[in-house]
């Protein structure tokens, strides 16, 4: 499949779920806390509806600036007249994920909707085999002139929640990602809610529905008005065999989405390949093969490229490390460290104690040249990749592009890097990050920022 030029950039993808579309406006949202302090803005600010696809909610979990809990917000929403869904990812058994983690809605959970008088409705949805329904999305006011979507990372508990501290950030646990998006592009948003809400796998069970009429949604049927400049296309991972209407988004074509959409990975790799400067790659994993040889093909034409990554690395990266028959992978993945223009680091805040503890990365975003940028929640590892079900924004636009890179590095390295172009700060995040290992291995606190170099020849050990 050919790709669409991007000039000086990546490409976006032609052959998947959703166009190109030009107009829009918009806003990466850094970390939890402000991400769904705006999230909650969009909601009050709402005319006719509120849709909310769900894959990680613990009960501990509250929204910012005492808004309460999620069902709270979603309550006050229903209780004011509008239309409120939310699309719950039900887990098979044996997947390997807590079930205080997931809103199964089980006998326990429908008594907790019950005691509240919950007023939104919602469908639950499994995912194939071990796989998630791992997409984290928000559509506020579908099909009218001021229809806002979010697209993220973040899960609804305290963990992706954390707290921002002055100069950095010192109390929380971890750093993530959303992007709002409000424009045409908007509408391809609505068009995935509206089609996993008619094929919810659980929609005709006794428990698999709340409040739910049982009517199937009708798809949109116009992109919203432009509300910016800038060009950006909505991605998707869907397992063949989950889906199976290929009802075209507005202005669209018709997707044959039986056959599943693998574009998130093909968007990595065709950015990955068009990139002439600069790769930063933000994300919970780094465990494909594909991308760990894009990337050193990358790096051998003179791309710079940095990977921030969980400190700590995640159990699948843990268990691969274990085993045998990964290591020809760690071998490639440690060769990048043979690139001189390579960098693989973790983040670590200092606490009043003086003592550094890991944060845990678990956003998912690549900024390739400085114009060009995707976040999502599909992670670079295999399940992310062609198992479960993600959902991505990319998007082309220098000014909003450098400015995301400006605000990351800020945070991570504690010092601004708005004047300089892409790859002197990348050369600069790799010098401050490599005197922060220094002093990590000589048992010293008091870094610059919070970023530290990491060896990708033992990562995951």
């Amino acid at each position: 499949m050919q790709a669409a030029e991007v000039e000086g950039a990546s490409a976006f993808l032609e052959g998947s779920s959703y166009p190109v579309r030009g107009g829009n406006l918009v806003r990466p949202l850094i970390d939890g806390e402000p991400a769904f302090r705006r999230i909650c803005e969009a909601i009050e600010a709402a005319e006719r509806s509120v849709w909310v696809t769900v894959a990680f909610l613990t009960a501990d979990f509250q929204m910012p600036d005492g808004r309460g809990s999620f069902f709270d917000v979603l309550d006050r929403a229903a209780a004011r007249g509008l239309e409120v869904r939310a699309l719950f990812w039900r887990d098979n058994e044996g997947s390997g994920f807590k079930k205080e983690e997931v809103f199964s809605g089980f006998a326990e959970h429908r008594r907790e909707l019950a005691a509240r008088g919950a007023g939104f409705q919602a469908r639950w949805d499994r995912a194939q085999k071990a796989y998630c329904h791992h997409q984290k999305s928000w559509v506020i006011d579908a099909g009218q002139p001021g229809e806002v979507a979010f697209v993220g990372g973040v899960n609804l508990n305290t963990h992706g929640m954390g707290v921002r501290g002055h100069g950095g950030v010192h109390a929380r646990q971890a750093h993530d990602l959303y992007v709002e998006v409000q424009g045409p592009c908007a509408v391809d948003v609505a068009h995935n809610f509206v089609q996993r809400w008619n094929e919810a796998s659980e929609r005709s069970l006794p428990d698999g529905s709340w409040r739910d009429d049982g009517q199937d949604m009708a798809f949109p049927t116009a992109p919203s008005p432009a509300r910016g400049a800038i060009l950006a296309q909505v991605q998707r991972t869907v397992r063949a065999g989950q889906y199976a209407d290929a009802q075209a988004s507005p202005g669209g074509e018709a997707f044959p989405i039986a056959g599943g959409d693998l574009g998130v990975f093909r968007q990595y790799r065709q950015a990955i390949a068009g990139a002439r400067r600069s790769i930063y790659i933000e994300n919970q994993a780094l465990g494909t093969p594909e991308i760990v040889e894009d990337l050193h093909a990358a790096l051998a034409r003179g791309v710079a490229v940095a990977c921030l990554v969980p400190a700590d690395a995640n159990g699948f990266m843990r268990v691969a490390r274990a085993s045998p028959q990964s290591r020809p992978f760690f071998e490639r993945l440690g060769a990048l460290g043979d690139h001189p223009n390579f960098l693989l680091a973790g983040i670590a805040a200092r606490g009043d104690d003086g003592v550094r503890r890991n944060i845990y990365v678990h956003a998912k975003a690549m900024l390739v040249d400085d114009r060009w940028a995707t976040i999502g929640s599909c992670n670079i590892g295999g399940r992310s990749f062609f198992g479960d079900t993600e959902l991505n924004l990319s998007f082309e636009d220098p000014g909003v592009v450098r400015e995301l890179r400006r605000d990351l590095f800020a945070e991570h390295l504690d010092c601004d890097t708005s004047e300089l172009e892409d790859v002197e700060a990348l050369g600069l995040y790799a010098q401050i990050a490599r005197a922060n290992r220094l002093a990590h291995d000589a048992g010293q606190g008091a870094w610059q920022g919070l970023a530290f170099a990491l060896d990708p020849k033992t990562y995951g050990e």
